[in-house]
């Protein structure tokens, strides 16, 4: 289940609550019971884990790998 942070306008608490997707969102501050809740937005880190997945992983400037190059030069030089 995700973990959502809340923050009260009224009084600036701010809190974590664990909660299903299917759940309602909290409104009321567990600090001065006003209805003052709001949902805060924060950046998600993204890990990919696995084979497959290098740090240096990029795509070749002009779109080519490097096998695609050997056959080509190979088929030039052979006539």
């Amino acid at each position: 289940m995700p973990v959502y942070t809340y923050r009260c306008e009224n009084c600036g608490i701010q809190f974590e609550k664990q909660q299903s997707f299917t759940d309602d969102p909290l409104k009321t501050c567990p600090e001065c019971r006003k209805k003052a809740l709001k949902k805060v937005i924060t950046p998600t880190k993204v890990i990919f884990k696995g084979s497959g997945f290098y740090a240096t992983d990029h795509k070749s400037p002009s779109g080519d790998t490097s096998s695609t190059k050997k056959s080509t030069e190979s088929s030039s030089s052979g006539e």
